[in-house]
């Protein structure tokens, strides 16, 4: 049995996501880092050359002036990950792409020739849709409810799957001496009707080297959990102490044994952002600084992003939490609940709250290269994670934990030194779904034929 070893993402934001107002004034960004392909394949290299499982590229679909910079201008998930495919050669390609406002045969065929263009090394993020405000670039009045949102994820997923299967692997026989380009009887439609879509099939392209994209999910609801424990092989989370990882890494796993899953066959990746010094204490006061400097009036314009958008700059600060009644129950359900349920908990003004969930707690993974890869083994061998999403803005910040903390974890086996495989699946550890068409054909052909009596009756 091969050694277990720490998973590695890489989360490229550009010129700045949630909380970093301020990246793109940093020297080393370009100021047009999320729409410059040639800096994304540069980064894509870097992780590579570190042996990084995959790059990951978040997506929403719906902005307002306060959104974060690099929300305002960024490149489409595929396009950007395509481009960075023929430039790699073994890092995984992960991008997020909405089951809200996209059909499952164009996301099967656009995830398909992801996968083929990079020889295997794709995935899919599967997001149901929080941002209200998205309906309305969609044709919609309103946004999709809570259940429906997640119906639909489930079912465009399966279909998804349903599609890749299309083609059996030996479905091309491509032979110039008889002729035959395509063996028909490999070819197979879906013939989906369900709740949410109706799908014939069968899909225009074949499975690639790994079978079918890696699907990865993130949700901390009781439903996102249970979709996660239903479809996903990698699950992106938030972890802020090792007690909540191990709770939510014990969670995910159990349920996915109850469907009946594997749960060695999921990998819990919660992000990081690490915060590097030659000591613990400079590194320290570098975050606490970080905390000190950020714009109180940007924060609560984020803020209110949970509550699609809510404009929070019409109540009193220092007056208790507004009612919201339901608002954001179309939205980011879970958090806005989680924020209306401490702030009436604590008694707690709107100024309390935005501070309490913008300046919690220190992260954990802040300190010289030894404590922090210290921090990291423990949670890998506490059954907290089984890697890590490193949010990556400023190049230097990636290069000190790449050159300074990555080869302490290697020398210690928890990080590989090599990759063992030429695709995504393949360096995670996931086993490649086997072509449901192929198995039924095998298994028919191994059930044994009824035995004859002497007569020769059955």
């Amino acid at each position: 049995m091969t050694q277990r070893q720490l998973k590695l993402g890489a989360v490229l934001f550009g010129v700045g996501g949630p909380g970093q107002h301020d990246v793109w004034k940093h020297p080393e960004i370009p100021g047009d880092a999320s729409i410059d392909i040639q800096w994304y394949i540069e980064l894509a290299r870097r992780a590579e050359a570190a042996k990084f499982d995959l790059i990951f590229i978040v997506d929403s679909q719906f902005i307002t002036p306060d959104s974060p910079p690099h929300y305002l201008n960024r490149l489409e998930p595929l396009t950007l990950l395509s481009a960075v495919a023929v430039s790699t050669t073994h890092i995984g390609l992960v991008g997020t792409l909405t089951t809200s406002y996209n059909t499952p045969f164009n996301l099967a065929r656009r995830l398909a020739s992801l996968d083929l263009i990079s020889k295997g090394r794709a995935g899919w993020n599967v997001v149901a849709t929080g941002d209200g405000g998205t309906a309305g670039n969609y044709s919609r009045d309103e946004h999709y409810d809570y259940e429906t949102r997640y119906g639909r994820a489930l079912e465009s997923v399966r279909v998804c799957q349903g599609l890749w299967d299309s083609y059996e692997d030996d479905a091309f026989p491509r032979d110039l001496a008889t002729g035959v380009f395509v063996d028909p009887s490999k070819q197979h439609q879906l013939n989906h009707q369900g709740e949410y879509f109706s799908v014939v099939g069968p899909l225009n392209i074949s499975r690639s080297p790994q079978g079918q994209p890696v699907i990865f999910q993130a949700g901390d609801s009781d439903e996102g959990r249970d979709l996660g424990a239903t479809i996903g092989e990698g699950i992106f989370t938030h972890a802020p102490t090792l007690e909540a990882g191990q709770a939510f890494y014990r969670d995910i796993k159990s349920r996915a044994a109850a469907k009946g899953r594997n749960p060695d066959h999921i990998v819990v990746m919660p992000g990081i952002t690490p915060i590097l010094a030659e000591t613990d204490e400079e590194a320290q006061a570098i975050e606490e600084n970080a905390r000190l400097k950020k714009d109180f009036g940007k924060t609560l314009a984020q803020f209110g992003r949970p509550f699609g958008w809510h404009d929070f700059t019409q109540y009193d600060l220092d007056a208790p939490f507004p009612d919201l009644g339901d608002l954001g129950d179309h939205s980011f359900k879970t958090q806005a609940d989680k924020i209306k349920a401490v702030a009436k908990e604590n008694g707690y003004t709107l100024r309390q709250t935005v501070e309490h969930f913008s300046q919690s707690r220190r992260p954990p993974f802040v300190g010289s290269p030894l404590t922090v890869a210290n921090k990291i083994q423990e949670w890998f061998e506490g059954r907290a994670l089984d890697g890590l999403n490193v949010h990556v803005t400023v190049p230097s910040e990636l290069a000190k934990f790449t050159d300074q903390v990555l080869p302490i974890l290697r020398e210690r086996g928890v990080v590989r030194s090599e990759y063992e495989a030429d695709t995504l699946r393949g360096n995670l550890g996931i086993p490649i779904p086997e072509n449901v068409h192929t198995a039924a054909r095998n298994a028919a052909q191994t059930v044994p034929a009824p035995e004859l009596d002497r007569s020769g009756a059955r």
